[in-house]
C-alpha cells in the first residue's frame, strides 16, 4: 500500500502525503506547450498518449505522492452524448440538453467512447514509481447536472426557476448519473488507478433544503459502491461550509478534502473520524515565502496527530510559480 491509500484507508498518520488539485496544469510550461498544439480540449483529454505524459509532468517535476490522471468532469456528459466545448473566458459550452437522448444512451457506448481515458490511465500506471498513487476522479451527479441543464447563473448562484421548472427530470438524470459514473470509476480502477476523488464543485450553489437529496444521497450512493469494492474514496463537497459535518456523518467517505472557506481548526474538532484533506487557499502560493510557509505550517501543525493529506481548498492556479510548488513540497517532506 502506498503513503497516500495507507493514510486514507488506514488512517496512518505517521506522514504527510502530498498533492495537488490541477497539479497537471497551466501553471506548467510544459503542459501549456502541449496544449497550444492542442486547442480542442476534450480531443486532448481522449488522447491516450498526451493525457498519459501531462499526467506525469508533475511527478517528472517533484517529489509528489500521487498522480491524477489528466482528465476532466465533463468527459461523463460527453461520454453521453452532449458535446462540449471549452472556450477561452466563458469556461465549457455544453450542448441543450436532450432527455430522451440521455435515457436511450448504452452503457457499451458510453465505455467506448471514454475507452481512451482508461487506457491513458494503463499507460500511466506503467511509467509510474510503485510508491506513488494513481487517482481517477468524478463529478459529484449534482455538479454534472448543473452544467448539462446549464443551471448556472454565475459563480455563485443556480437558475433556482430552472431547476424548479425541470425538478422531475432533473431526479431522473441525478440517479441515471450515479449509474454511469459508477461505471466509470469500475473501468479507471480496473484501468490501474487505485483512489477515486469525487469533485462536487457546485455542492455550495445547492438551497440549503435540497442538500439531502442532490448532494448527501448521491455522493452516498458513490461511496458505498467505492466501499463495497474496497476503493479508497476521497470526497470534495465544495462550498458546503459547516455543513461538512452533516455531510460527513451521511455520505462517511474514507477522506474528506476541505475548501479553502473551511477553518481547519474546526476541521479537526469538528471531523475526528476522518482522514482530511488539503484547505490551503491556492493564492497563498503568490504571497512571500514567509507567508507561504507560515500558513503550511499552521495546516500541518494543526493536523499534526491526524489522518492528513496535504493539498490546497481548490486546484493549483494557473499563475503559480513551479518552483514554489517545490519547494512547499519539501517543507511538507521535511515536516516532523
Amino acid at each position: 500500500m502506498n503513503k497516500l491509500t495507507n493514510c486514507i484507508l488506514k488512517k496512518d498518520s505517521s506522514c504527510v502525503p502530498i498533492w495537488f488539485m490541477r497539479q497537471a496544469g497551466r501553471y506548467l510550461p510544459e503542459f501549456r506547450k502541449i496544449r497550444s498544439e492542442n486547442k480542442d480540449f476534450i480531443k486532448l483529454c481522449l488522447n491516450s498518449d498526451l493525457s498519459s505524459e501531462i499526467t506525469l509532468q508533475p511527478l517528472n517535476r517533484f517529489n509528489l505522492d500521487a498522480a491524477i490522471i489528466f482528465s476532466d468532469i465533463l468527459m461523463i456528459p460527453y461520454g453521453l452524448g452532449q458535446s462540449v466545448k471549452f472556450e477561452r473566458g466563458k469556461g465549457p459550452i455544453l450542448s441543450e440538453f436532450n432527455l430522451d437522448n440521455f435515457l436511450n444512451n448504452k452503457k457499451n457506448n458510453f465505455i467506448k467512447k471514454l475507452n481512451p481515458v482508461y487506457k491513458a490511465i494503463n499507460k500511466t500506471k506503467k511509467n509510474l514509481n510503485k510508491t506513488k498513487s494513481l487517482i481517477s476522479f468524478v463529478g459529484a451527479p449534482w455538479t454534472l447536472a448543473v452544467y448539462m441543464f446549464g443551471l448556472k447563473k454565475n459563480n455563485n448562484e443556480v437558475d433556482i426557476d430552472k431547476l424548479k421548472k425541470n425538478e422531475s427530470d432533473f431526479k431522473v438524470v441525478i440517479d441515471k448519473l450515479n449509474e454511469y459514473l459508477c461505471v466509470h470509476i469500475e473501468k479507471q480502477i480496473a484501468a490501474g488507478a487505485d483512489t477515486v476523488q469525487i469533485f462536487d464543485s457546485w455542492a455550495g450553489l445547492i438551497p440549503k433544503q435540497d442538500l439531502h437529496n442532490y448532494c448527501y444521497e448521491p455522493n452516498k450512493k458513490i461511496v458505498q459502491f467505492c466501499k463495497e469494492r474496497k476503493i479508497p474514496v476521497i470526497c470534495f463537497p465544495k462550498g458546503i461550509n459547516k455543513n461538512y459535518l452533516q455531510f460527513a456523518q451521511i455520505v462517511n467517505p474514507n477522506c474528506l478534502s476541505l475548501d479553502y472557506e473551511i477553518s481547519p481548526a474546526w476541521a479537526k474538532d469538528n471531523l475526528k473520524n476522518f482522514c482530511l484533506q488539503g484547505g490551503m487557499h491556492p493564492e497563498i502560493l503568490f504571497k512571500s515565502k514567509d507567508e507561504i510557509f507560515s500558513e503550511v505550517d499552521r495546516y500541518l501543525n494543526i493536523f499534526k496527530g491526524s489522518p492528513y493529506v496535504f493539498n490546497l481548498g481548490h486546484g493549483l492556479l494557473p499563475e503559480t510559480n513551479p518552483n514554489i510548488v517545490n519547494e512547499v513540497i519539501q517543507r511538507v517532506g521535511n515536516f516532523k
